[in-house]
């Protein structure tokens, strides 16, 4: 009996714009060079402009707290500054021979980049509005953010190359940092993160690591789902071939049937939100320390290690091992959150109740 199977053509580009022709042609080392005289313009700036500090308007009852605040320079001194900068950049360069730039184009939104966008920008606001919850200033979850992003990338990709291609790249050294090539781990990127909290918070001694890695959790549950979606998108980290009636048809790949292997982790990766998300209202934006982390690490590579066995393994030389790369890498990460949450955790810590609002006298 043939069996109808969906077929996915694989596109990964989600929208593309036409070529751009510049009116003349933008010189690449001038640019650079503008750069850098911007740099030093402003810091020029910075230093000589020193008008009279600006007095804050106080209540004679706070007089003894005022504060001067000194004005900043003024916004047409480094538009002047910039315009200038540039100028002379293309200048300099105009009668050197140099790589310049005549057309943008065409501009391609992939579906990969635009779901580890979404990635980021929900994580963002999830993560705002817990440490808005605990009270911190936004300045903290602001800074955390840009240590995430390079933990991401940095992690991810050093994780492809040690973990997945060590091989390749030490005869290609010169591709490690090729990043826009593909090869990103998911362990890679876990661990870049565990790093880059810990390099956040020795910053902040007010906030403490494992408030932060409970915190992170939800935000990297619902994260992983946008990312594998774009690995469908692009169809890439497929499972083998089966005969199961949701299989998929990766065209770009071969005509073969396969597990969308992919999907599966997005779907556990929405199940693995709800859960958190649940515990951290459940205790009222407080759970016990640890709890979070312990069940996000047990719930995501146990179910990581299963679905490797349907997938195509991603590193060569362990296609003949009896477990392969990324469940190797997934049964420490699972005793680690098993020990958390038997270990470590106060569960006898009760649900949080909001204490009710006292009601006005009349």
């Amino acid at each position: 009996m043939n069996q109808s199977y969906f077929v996915w053509p694989g596109d990964p580009i989600m929208f593309e714009l036409g070529v751009f022709q510049l009116p003349f042609s933008v010189s690449i080392p001038g640019l650079g060079l503008s750069i850098l005289l911007i740099y030093f313009a402003y810091s020029w700036l910075d230093k000589t402009y020193n008008p009279k500090p600006v007095k804050r308007k106080v209540r004679a009852r706070d007089r003894n707290n005022e504060t001067t605040k000194p004005s900043q320079i003024p916004k047409y001194y480094v538009t002047a500054s910039v315009v200038s900068s540039l100028i002379l950049g293309q200048l300099l360069f105009l009668a050197l021979p140099g790589p310049d730039i005549s057309q943008i184009g065409p501009i391609q939104m992939r579906w990969y980049g635009f779901g580890f966008a979404m990635a980021f920008l929900l994580g963002y606001f999830i993560g705002s509005a817990m440490f808005k919850h605990a009270g911190y200033k936004q300045e903290d979850a602001d800074s955390l953010l840009t240590y995430l992003f390079i933990g991401t990338i940095l992690g991810a990709r050093l994780g492809e190359v040690i973990f997945y291609n060590p091989e390749y790249y030490l005869r290609n050294p010169s591709e490690i940092l090729m990043i826009w090539r593909g090869g990103l781990a998911s362990h890679g990127a876990f661990i870049g993160n565990i790093l880059a909290i810990w390099l956040y918070v020795k910053q902040r001694p007010h906030i403490s690591y494992i408030w932060v890695l409970d915190r992170m959790t939800i935000p990297f549950a619902i994260g992983g789902v946008f990312v594998r979606i774009g690995n469908f998108f692009n169809s890439e980290i497929y499972g083998l071939p089966t005969d199961v009636s949701w299989a998929v048809i990766f065209q770009q790949v071969d005509l073969q049937p396969r597990h969308p292997s992919m999907l599966y982790e997005a779907a556990v990766g929405v199940l693995l939100f709800i859960v958190l998300w649940t515990m951290y209202k459940k205790w009222n934006h407080k759970p016990p320390a640890g709890a979070l982390f312990g069940m996000f690490l047990t719930i995501l590579f146990s179910a990581r290690f299963l679905v490797e066995i349907t997938k195509v393994e991603q590193a060569d030389f362990a296609v003949n091992w009896i477990v392969g790369m990324g469940q190797l890498l997934s049964i420490p990460l699972v005793i680690a959150g098993l020990y958390i949450l038997i270990k470590r955790v106060d569960w006898s810590q009760k649900t949080i109740e909001t204490p009710p609002k006292e009601e006005k006298t009349k």
